[in-house]
Order: C-alpha cells, then sequence, then structure tokens
C-alpha cells in the first residue's frame, strides 16, 4: 500500500476558451493550470475536479488525452504527471420535501461515463455549461442515476448554512431527501470537523472527505485526506471509501473549524458573535440579517456525544497562506527549495525550514503544521483568523 494526498472538490473558473465555468471562480482556474499547480506545486496525488459535466471541459480533457499530456487510466481517472484526476459535478438539488437547496457531488471513473452524465443531466438542468446549477428532480433520482453508471455520490459540505444539507435549517435527518444507502461519503466543509459531524448518529455510518472547496489555484488543498490504496485510481479510491481490503482513507487535515467562514452564528454587518440567538436582529447592533454557525447548527440537532472510534485522525492544520507573516516571496522560496507545499508541511525539518527563512517563520510553519497556532472564530462569511501573537 502507498500513502496519497486528495483533495476531491476543485472548481474550473473558465475553460480554455475563456468562458465561465465557475462565475465565483479565478479566471486562472483552468484545467491546465489546475492540474499543473496540483502535480508541481500544492504536491497532491489526487484531485476531483466538480465541473467536469461542462461539456467544454470534457472536450478540453480529451484533447488532453489525445495529446499524450494526459492518460485515462485502466481503473479510473485521467493521469497527469504526478496526480489523478477523478471526474466530478457539483450540482444544486431543490428537493419539494424541504424549502433549502443544498449541494451534493458525483464522481465517475472514465470520460465516456461522464459523458453519459453529462447528456441526462442537460435534460433536468437549465444550463450544463456552468457550475453548481439547479437540478430538477429529486436526489433519490439522481442518487439512482449516479449508481446505475457506475458513480460515486458525496453530500458536499453538509453543515454550511446556505448550501449545506443540514445547513438550511430545515432538514434535520438525510433520509427526509435522501436515501441512505445510495451515499458513499460526506463532506465536512471547513467549519466543521469529524468529531462535530459525529454529533449526528445517522453519519456515523458514513466515511468523511476534507476537501477545499477550491475557487482559486491557491486555495487547493487547503483541506484534503491521506489514503491507503494500491495505486490512485477510482477503483481504488471506491475501495478505500468501502475500507475494503486494507483501502481507508487513514487521516483528515483541516482548518480549525474555529477559521472556517460560518463556525459560528454571527451579525452579517458588525460581525459579533450572537450567543442567543432569537431570529430576529442582532443584539449589539439592530442588524437583521444573522447568519447560523456550524457549531450552533449541529448544537441544535446533535443526537450524540464524542467520536467514533473507527475514525481516522482528524488533524488540525493551517495552510500556508494562512500562516501571518508569510508572504508570496516567502513561500516561492520555500517552495524552490522543497518542491511542493506537501513537501513543507509534512517533510521538511524545523532545521531545514530555518535555513530558507527566520526560526521564528520556522517556528510557525511547524506549529500550522500541528494545528497549534492561537486562532479566532469566523462566521457569516467571514473567516477566522490566525493571531499573530
Amino acid at each position: 500500500m502507498n500513502t496519497y494526498f486528495a483533495d476531491f472538490h476543485i472548481h474550473i473558473g473558465r475553460t480554455k476558451t475563456g468562458k465561465p465555468v465557475k462565475i465565483s471562480g479565478a479566471k486562472s482556474l483552468t484545467l491546465s493550470n489546475l492540474i499543473h499547480d496540483a502535480s508541481e506545486v500544492k504536491g497532491l496525488n489526487m484531485i476531483g475536479v466538480i465541473d467536469a459535466h461542462v461539456p467544454e471541459v470534457m472536450e478540453e480533457m480529451r484533447e488532453l488525452v489525445a495529446e499524450g499530456k494526459v492518460e485515462a487510466q485502466a481503473d479510473g481517472g485521467l493521469r497527469f504527471k504526478n496526480v489523478t484526476v477523478m471526474l466530478g459535478s457539483e450540482i444544486e438539488i431543490y428537493d419539494e420535501s424541504c424549502s433549502g437547496p443544498f449541494h451534493v457531488l458525483v464522481y465517475f471513473p472514465d470520460l465516456d461515463t461522464m459523458k453519459q452524465f453529462s447528456d441526462w443531466l442537460s435534460g433536468h438542468m437549465k444550463n450544463i455549461t456552468l457550475s453548481s446549477q439547479r437540478y430538477y428532480g429529486t436526489g433519490r433520482r439522481l442518487q439512482e442515476k449516479t449508481e446505475q453508471l457506475g458513480g460515486l455520490f458525496v453530500v458536499a459540505h453538509a453543515f454550511t448554512p446556505h448550501k449545506g444539507l443540514y445547513g438550511s435549517g430545515v432538514v434535520k435527518s438525510l433520509v427526509e431527501v435522501l436515501d441512505p444507502d445510495r451515499i458513499d461519503a460526506i463532506e465536512l466543509g471547513l467549519s466543521a470537523d469529524s468529531g462535530m459531524a459525529d454529533h449526528l448518529s445517522e453519519l456515523h455510518r458514513y466515511p468523511y472527505l476534507s476537501n477545499s472547496d477550491a475557487h482559486s489555484l491557491a486555495k487547493m488543498a487547503r483541506e484534503y485526506e491521506t489514503l491507503n490504496l494500491k495505486a490512485p485510481t477510482f477503483a481504488e479510491w471506491r475501495m478505500a471509501l468501502r475500507k475494503e481490503e486494507g483501502r481507508e482513507i487513514t487521516a483528515n487535515y483541516g482548518l480549525n473549524p474555529r477559521l472556517g467562514k460560518y463556525h459560528r452564528t454571527m451579525c452579517n454587518h458588525c460581525f459579533e458573535i450572537i450567543e442567543d440567538d432569537n431570529g430576529s436582529e442582532c443584539p449589539f447592533c439592530g442588524f437583521r440579517r444573522i447568519t447560523k454557525g456550524v457549531a450552533d447548527r449541529l448544537a441544535e440537532i446533535a443526537d450524540h456525544t464524542g467520536v467514533t472510534n473507527e475514525r481516522p485522525p482528524y488533524i488540525y492544520q493551517i495552510p500556508l497562506e494562512f500562516i501571518p507573516k508569510l508572504g508570496p516571496k516567502t513561500l516561492e522560496r520555500l517552495r524552490q527549495r522543497f518542491k511542493t507545499d506537501m513537501a513543507i508541511l509534512h517533510e521538511a525539518s524545523e532545521v531545514e525550514l530555518q535555513e530558507i527563512v527566520s526560526g521564528e517563520m520556522a517556528d510557525a510553519i511547524i506549529k500550522a503544521r500541528h494545528g497549534k497556532l492561537a486562532v479566532r472564530s469566523g462566521g457569516a462569511g467571514r473567516y477566522g483568523k490566525v493571531d499573530r501573537s
């Protein structure tokens, strides 16, 4: 078995011809830039491109295969240098049984299967050329189609307040909108960790994914997981999610949830934490828009305490770009020496780091590696902060 770094939720900002895919995504977040940086800058071994249903994105993938720059794997996935690309799609469901939309992720092993899915999806969606669009149909029907095509079905950023299944404030259980037997994994999102998610007993049966939901190249791998596999392929990933024959997720690496944009309930104007949310107005400034935090929402619907024993460790890790005073030039020097961000965060010793940066910065990187830098909670769409002290 080998260990692989994986981030299965990365968007396409623009196509090769400049057409928008994820409208809020960076223009530089093209397929070619994405796979290059994932392999050569971030040091990831497996990624999920979750706008692969878009016809122009699929066509560009086929061109890369034809040019010999990308190789289709027999067991699923497309190989580029040191990274395998999993073909995914983020979809917005507005089920009649609930009053708020939520996002899911589906993945397929190869381009031909993704083409079949995209053709089917175009009959249930107004604009197949954009990311995260509204799907007209039930969640259960989407699950059936995914299973029929041999795909994987994941609940995306399950607890975030706007497009998370539980975060909408309406859905309290998966069974209200989905078939629990056709869910392959739960994505935690930036404002939750394994311990928080395990407060819901119905989630104990599922593996948890820590993904970046990157809208820019820099945000890739801000959360990720390590997997034990024989090879970085779709078939092996499926086995890991099912814990078959020694394949498994071995660790989740993520932000301290307090750094997430929606960890605590906050006022959208003054950004004060609201401990007792009456749902009407901010007690500090009177503003009438308050965003329910993930921690507070989970406290409302929790039916269990503690973490299940089978969970891999959830390791708090602060991304390099979050570290105070670590600017672009310093980061570039580190990358020139250690090659990738994964090498900086997992392999470089403090002594080796001090050859490139100050002792104070080397200490900060080591603390970031283990999530030991002090942080302040985020909420209402604003990230938490790493204290400079």
